[in-house]
């Protein structure tokens, strides 16, 4: 798409977001075609739990997995009943915390580890492509991750509205 029809970009850091939005959704939804092209029953959200509970083989707390993968519970969690209703995990109470949940691999979702890994070889190959060709757009984003744990865009907002214009946006 030429830069003359592509709106966001005319918008710069404006549209950062935005930008950041779309990139996700057109990356999810290849690889959402290439599973679909396999013949793949795989939910692009499901990688960072599996890629989890395969690295450190237990039980793990769906908070702790959020944790670990930097998003929030209630994403770790939903991936989580869907791949429990996928049969690739199961969940249980802590014995130690009934209020905490633990999920583990499922013999099936063991195999399912085993017949995706080739196939994941060839996503992470075509995505060090993608990131030298983008000019290393994994390191861009480390920075704005490490700019973001510094001043949230929340706090870099905030300090740009005085408290009578918020109170006065909040009274509308």
């Amino acid at each position: 798409m030429a830069d003359s029809e592509d709106y966001s970009r005319g918008f710069g850091g404006e549209a950062l977001a935005a930008r950041l939005r779309r990139a996700s959704e057109r990356l999810d939804r290849d690889g959402a075609r290439v599973y679909a092209a396999r013949g793949i029953r795989f939910e692009q959200r499901w990688y960072g739990v599996l890629r989890q509970l395969v690295e450190h083989d237990r039980p793990m707390g769906v908070g702790e997995i959020a944790t670990i993968l930097r998003i929030t519970h209630v994403s770790v969690s939903e991936a989580s009943r869907s791949m429990e209703k996928a049969g690739l995990i199961v969940s249980r109470a802590s014995a130690q915390d009934g209020r905490r949940r633990l999920v583990e691999l499922t013999e099936q979702g063991r195999a399912m580890v085993a017949q995706l890994t080739p196939l994941w070889e060839a996503f992470n190959a075509a995505a060090r492509e993608l990131d030298a060709e983008a000019g290393e757009i994994v390191r861009l984003l480390d920075r704005l991750d490490d700019a973001l744990d510094r001043r949230s865009m929340f706090e870099r907002i905030m300090a740009g509205i005085s408290l009578d214009e918020a109170k006065a946006d909040m009274d509308m």
